[in-house]
This record gives structure tokens, C-alpha cells and sequence, in this order.
């Protein structure tokens, strides 16, 4: 019984697939999501005291050692191995010197021993690997199996009956296009057998222009077909990319946290693997299928001999293709590495080329990437050889399936079981019957394909929105709209993260300032992330007035608040829809008062375009001081009732930063304010400053009391402006 394997549906799922794959072998199976959950992935991944954790709560013995290759022919298989110093894979067996891999990025591989510790050996010099050993208690199987990320093709079936008639016409078509193929052969036969035969030169004409007719025929409908199937496919492309658009937009901001950017590409690309799977090489290969059977029949109509010879051939043939794709894979997998530290060794001789100057190290860093090309030579020599040998064989098998056929068809013509005629038709018919077999092939890996991106686009569809429809939400702000925060702790995803915030406890005023100060790393940007509901709290309560903030709609709260973040992002768009975000048509008024309380009118008016200039990727590129003032201009022309500026003004020159604060300070009247800054001129006019550290609120107060104080804040501040003691 071959090991169960499963694909990674994102770069850094390789640690939950692996544990799916072992509990899988051990008949039990889980969603992936599931055993990302409890394996609290982030964007670094999972850490292996994640997984151990995360098995021993499915039902599994754990035990994590460094061991060596040797000491692994005892270990209890299937187990799980730290794989090239930042990726997991399964050991599932050792047979005959040969370790089998099931790498949930690459798939099932065969190594021998040098090539595996090379992948694995963490530490030369004990020559010793991370594992983590694995072993079922009685509780893993009283585990239900769950229903794991099932491929919904039903989820498809909506697109294509949209265009019904679309698809109707097209397999008409396709039709059609067989049906004429179909008349070809006997066409030829007749020329031969009665025009020739008979030497009637008119039923030749008759029989040419019939011809000539079919294959204008059979043009133009393979023209019309395909301009029906480019408004199929860019449909349901438009339909499938919206539709996913429309549920990413709809999830958590915490779920764009934890992935990393090109997961969520790839899932925006696999619309186009569902795409093709669906208009071009699933109606081509049924049409090729219905091919391959009528002029099976017809083959075997004409010689019942011949047709089992092309038969067999054919099997041989998609065998013998089969079987290289496996070892290529294997090859391919041994390749990586290799390709991978020979690209490293390339970018560090380039971008290191000053070091390794300074350093005198040209030749050692000259011979070690010679080394690299010297193994990258043996792969490409396996390679070459490997591909001469698929292509000989395949050639050998087509090639003589052809030799073979012309002389049974020879035969069959001299002893009178075949015309001349009827021997070109069947000539025509094994030339027509070889491409529906290589588009078969073509169709398995296109299946293959977009079954995993299916998957992948289902386990998106399947997860639950940011604001569910069935769930009640407040669509109003109380009155008073003071927050509190009470007891709140708050850890970021991943086993073992140490909590960021401990127990704490703050009044924000409503209409009043309130500054939080401290060193990096003391907690002050997750503050204002969990007043904006980027994450959930995980112990506390969060208020606006008396009620919980989690009781109001995400939309009616944050179009409440006026944001500006470290990590803001510009539009490629202009300045005026960058400042205006979200109105078709921006307010002349709001928009001149936004410009002038963030003091970028000179910036603007210096441009030959002024507001309607491009900024962002893919316009004028824009210092990091101009970035900030726009994305402050941006939140005062929401002109929100509360106002959360995360080191909004850090990028500034203190010039423009006294304007700006002087200009802000008369916006900020009657609105609730939250400040998170390093710059203590930016905070010192605040109704409250909260002083973190470690997560934990160690002082507050206004800037006079806190530096009478003499604690914590009047060291920031006497670090800042170099006061003496």
C-alpha cells in the first residue's frame, strides 16, 4: 500500500501536511486547516515544538532528538525530519541503502544515503539531523476523521451553466469538427479504390472538391470555435478571480498577517489552471476521447489485426512515458538543492564583491562556485541521458507501431483483405488516433492541476468571513464613546510566543489625547492593531462606552477612525485619489483642508500635474516625508470621530513636524486621539501618556507629572534631548 501523500497548499504549510500525511497513514484524517490551528502557523511557519504540541493533542506520542542516519534504522517510520534547515518532510521508509521521502512540496522521492544527509544533517561535525518520532496512543483513535479540504467540483458547475449556451454551442462545434474528420478517410479510399482504379477523372474532381469543401468547413468552425471559446474562458476567468476577490476581501486582517503575499498570488493564478481545465482541455480531451473511440471502431472495422497492434502499442507507449515521469521527478527533487546553493553562490559573489575583495578571497569563493557548476554538470548529464532515454524508447515504440501497421496493411492488400484505398484510410486513421492518446497524457496533469487548485481555492470560500450575514452586528456608535481596556493579554500566533500585552488596563477619554510611549518591542503598535480589530483579544475586553467593541459592525467602526500606520500604503494612483480613498468624486473643501493641516500644498504645487500626478509603484516615486503627510492628509479627510496615529510623523523634518502637530492640535479638538511615538515632542501635549514596557503599563500621566516623576518617561526623555542628570 503506497504512503499517502498530500501537497502543501501554501509555502509554509509543510509542517500541518506532514503531520496529515502521518495521521493519514495511521488511518485517521484531518483537515489542513485544523492542524494549522493547532499548530498556531504564522508567516514564518510552524516551529517544531508547534507540531510536537500540535500531535500530541490529535493523539500522538512526540519526542524530538538528534540523531544520525544510522540510529534512524531503528526509529519507529513513518517520522517527520527538519529538511534543509528551514522545511519539513516525512521519512516513511529505509529499504536497500534508500531513504523514501514524502516532501509535501515536491512529492514522494527515493535518496541514497550521501544524497539524504545532505538534506538533512543539521550539525557536520556529530553528522547528526533534527527528527521528530511519532506514535499513535489509544486516544488518536478515537479521533473522528474529519472531512479534510474536499475538492467541491460542484463549486464549478455554477460558471459553466451561466454560459450554457456558450457551451452548447462549442461542443456543437466540436461536434461537427469530428464528424467531418470522420469523412476524410473514406474520402481517400474512394479516390484510390474508384477514381484511380476506374481511371475516372471526374469522380476525382468530384471527390477533391468535396475535400477542399470539408476543410473550409472544418476551418471555419474551428475559427468560430475558438472565438467561442475566448468569451467562455474570459468569463468565467473575470467570474472565478471576482468571486475569490470578493471573499478575501470579506476575511479577517489577521489572515493577510499570517500568509505570505505570494500564497495569495498563487491563489489568484490557480483561477487560471480552473479555467483552462475547464473550457479548452476538458471539452478538447472528451472530443479527443470521442475521436479515439469512432475511429477505434472504424480501425477495427477495417482490420480487426491492426487495431489491437495500434492498441497495445498505445499502452506501451503511455507505460513507458509513465515511468519516467517518476524517475524524472526524483531527479528533479536531487537537482534543487544543488540548482538553489549555486544561485546563492552566484547573488553572493555579485553583491558581496566588495567583502570578498577587501578580503582577498576571490579564488576561494571563484573555486567554491566551480564546485556548484562541476555538480550542476552530473545532474544535467543524468538529465540529458534521462530524456534520451524517454525520447528514444517513445520513438522506438511509435516508430515500429508505424512499420508494423504498414506491413500488416501491406499484407492484408495482397491478400486481397484490404483495397489500396482502404489501406491510405487506415494510414490517415493511426495518424489521427495518435494524438488523442498524447493529449490524454496532457490531460491527467491538467487535471492533476487544477485539483490543487481547487483545493486551494475552496479552503478560501470555506472559511468564515470577518463579519458573518447570520450574526447581528451594531450599526451605530454609542453616544459616549470613551474606550476601555481591562484586562487584556494578547500573544501573537506561533507556540511558545511570549504575550506582547499583560493584564492591561486603560481608560481612553473620549474627545482627549492620549500618547503611548515606550522602548520598541514594548507593546504600542499591537495596542492601537487591537483597537482596530486586527486581531481578535484573546483574554480581556476591549469597550466603546459600556458595550464590547466586538459587538459592532467591523465597517461602522473603522469608518469611524482616521488611521495612519508605520507601514501605510500608497496607490499607484494620484495624489488626490490617494488622499480622497474610496470617493468617486473627492470634496474640493475637505480635500484643501486636508492638504494644508498636513502642509504638502508646497509639494503639490511644485508638480506640473499637481493633484492629478501618479504616485506609488508604478508613478513619481515620493520621499518618505511626503508619504506620511499624505497618508495623514488622508485620514483628516475622513474626518473621523477618532483618530489613531501609529509614529505618524517620524519620517519628518522638525520643521514641517511643528506645522503639522500645530495644524493637527486644532483638527483634534472634540475627537478621541490615540498616539503611538517615539518623538516625545510629538506626545508631550497630550491629555495622558501611557508609558509601556515589556507589554505592561509601568507609568501614566500628563508630561509635567511624568517627568516630575523621575521614572521611566523622564529618562526617555532625557535620552532625547541629551539633558544632563
Amino acid at each position: 500500500m503506497p504512503f499517502p501523500y498530500f501537497k502543501q497548499p501554501d509555502k509554509m504549510d509543510c509542517g500541518p501536511t506532514c503531520l496529515r500525511m502521518v495521521a493519514k497513514h495511521y488511518g485517521r484524517n484531518f483537515n489542513i486547516q485544523t492542524l494549522r490551528q493547532l499548530c498556531s502557523i504564522n508567516r514564518e511557519g510552524a516551529s517544531l515544538l508547534a507540531i510536537s504540541e500540535a500531535a500530541e493533542k490529535i493523539g500522538f506520542r512526540s519526542l524530538g532528538a538528534k540523531l544520525d542516519s544510522d540510529n534512524l534504522l531503528e526509529a519507529e517510520l513513518p517520522c517527520m525530519l527538519h529538511w534543509r534547515q528551514n522545511h519539513f518532510v516525512v521519512l516513511y521508509k529505509i529499504k536497500k541503502g534508500f531513504f523514501f521521502i514524502a516532501d509535501p512540496a515536491s512529492g514522494l522521492v527515493k535518496l541514497t544515503k550521501e544524497e539524504f544527509n545532505n538534506s538533512w544533517l543539521g550539525d557536520k561535525q556529530t553528522n547528526e539531523g533534527i527528527a521528530l518520532l511519532l506514535s499513535p496512543t489509544p486516544y488518536f483513535y478515537e479521533q473522528e476523521n474529519e472531512k479534510g479540504s474536499e475538492v467541491r467540483w460542484s463549486f464549478l458547475l455554477h460558471y459553466l451553466v451561466t454560459y450554457r449556451k456558450l457551451v452548447t454551442q462549442l461542443v456543437l462545434g466540436l461536434a461537427i469538427g469530428s464528424i467531418l474528420q470522420l469523412i476524410t478517410p473514406f474520402l481517400t479510399q474512394s479516390i484510390v479504390d474508384i477514381g484511380i482504379n476506374t481511371r475516372n477523372l471526374g469522380f476525382i474532381y468530384v471527390i477533391l472538391i468535396a475535400q477542399v469543401a470539408l476543410i473550409i468547413g472544418q476551418t471555419s468552425i474551428d475559427f468560430i470555435r475558438s472565438w467561442i471559446l475566448l468569451h467562455i474562458s474570459t468569463r468565467i476567468n473575470i467570474s472565478i478571480l471576482t468571486d475569490f476577490l470578493i471573499k478575501l476581501m470579506k476575511l479577517p486582517i489577521s489572515y493577510f498577517d499570517t500568509k505570505m503575499t505570494g500564497d495569495i498570488m498563487q491563489r489568484m493564478s490557480d483561477q487560471r489552471n480552473i479555467q483552462n481545465f475547464l473550457t479548452s482541455n476538458t471539452l478538447t480531451t472528451i472530443f479527443s476521447v470521442f475521436n479515439l473511440v469512432i475511429f477505434s471502431f472504424v480501425l477495427a472495422f477495417y482490420n480487426l489485426i491492426i487495431f489491437f497492434v495500434f492498441a497495445a502499442s498505445s499502452v506501451l507507449y503511455i507505460s513507458w512515458i509513465m515511468i519516467f515521469l517518476g524517475r524524472r521527478r526524483v531527479l528533479n527533487y536531487r537537482s534543487f538543492d544543488v540548482s538553489a546553493r549555486n544561485q546563492s553562490s552566484v547573488v553572493q559573489l555579485i553583491s558581496g564583491m566588495q567583502e570578498i575583495k577587501m578580503n582577498n578571497c576571490e579564488q576561494q569563493k571563484r573555486w567554491e562556485w566551480e564546485h556548484f557548476q562541476a555538480r550542476l554538470f552530473r545532474f544535467n548529464i543524468k538529465t540529458l541521458a534521462l530524456n534520451q532515454y524517454q525520447q528514444g524508447g517513445a520513438t522506438l515504440i511509435n516508430q515500429g507501431k508505424t512499420i508494423v501497421i504498414t506491413f500488416l496493411s501491406a499484407q492484408a492488400v495482397m491478400n486481397g483483405n484490404l483495397t489500396l484505398g482502404a489501406m491510405v484510410a487506415v494510414q490517415y486513421i493511426v495518424g489521427q488516433l495518435s494524438n488523442p492518446v498524447e493529449q490524454l497524457l496532457g490531460f491527467v496533469q491538467s487535471f492533476q492541476d487544477a485539483r490543487i487548485s481547487l483545493e486551494r481555492l475552496n479552503e478560501i470560500h470555506q472559511m468564515a468571513d470577518e463579519e458573518p450575514v447570520d450574526q447581528e452586528w451594531n450599526q451605530e456608535l454609542p453616544y459616549q464613546k470613551s474606550l476601555s481596556i481591562q484586562n487584556l493579554s494578547f500573544s501573537y500566533p506561533g507556540i511558545g510566543n511570549e504575550p506582547v500585552l499583560r493584564n492591561i488596563n486603560l481608560v481612553i477619554p473620549q474627545g482627549k489625547t492620549t500618547a503611548i510611549v515606550g522602548m520598541s518591542g514594548s507593546g504600542k503598535t499591537t495596542i492601537l492593531k487591537l483597537l482596530l480589530r486586527f486581531y481578535e483579544s484573546q483574554t480581556g475586553v476591549i469597550k466603546i462606552g459600556d458595550q464590547s467593541i466586538s459587538n459592532f459592525s467591523f465597517k461602522t467602526w473603522r469608518n469611524a477612525c482616521g488611521v495612519v500606520m508605520q507601514d501605510g500604503f500608497i496607490f499607484s494612483d494620484t495624489i488626490e485619489r490617494n488622499i480622497a480613498v474610496g470617493a468617486d468624486f473627492p470634496d474640493k473643501t475637505r480635500l484643501e483642508h486636508a492638504i494644508k493641516t498636513a502642509n504638502i500644498q508646497e509639494f503639490i504645487n511644485s508638480l506640473p500635474l499637481g493633484l492629478k500626478t501618479k504616485i506609488g509603484a508604478e508613478g513619481n516615486g515620493i520621499s518618505q516625508g511626503q508619504r506620511q503627510r499624505i497618508l495623514i492628509a488622508r485620514a483628516v479627510y475622513k474626518d473621523p470621530e477618532f483618530i489613531l496615529f501609529d509614529e505618524a510623523t517620524n519620517a519628518l523634518d522638525a520643521n514641517n513636524e511643528l506645522v503639522i502637530m500645530n495644524n493637527l492640535a486644532d483638527f483634534f479638538v472634540g475627537r478621541t486621539v490615540v498616539v503611538v511615538a517615539h518623538r516625545l515632542s510629538t506626545v508631550s501635549n497630550a491629555d495622558n501618556i501611557i508609558v509601556l514596557d515589556g507589554g505592561v503599563i509601568i507609568e501614566q500621566g500628563t508630561h509635567a507629572e511624568l517627568t516630575t516623576l523621575k521614572g521611566s518617561y523622564y529618562k526617555l526623555v532625557k535620552n532625547q534631548l541629551e539633558l544632563g542628570s
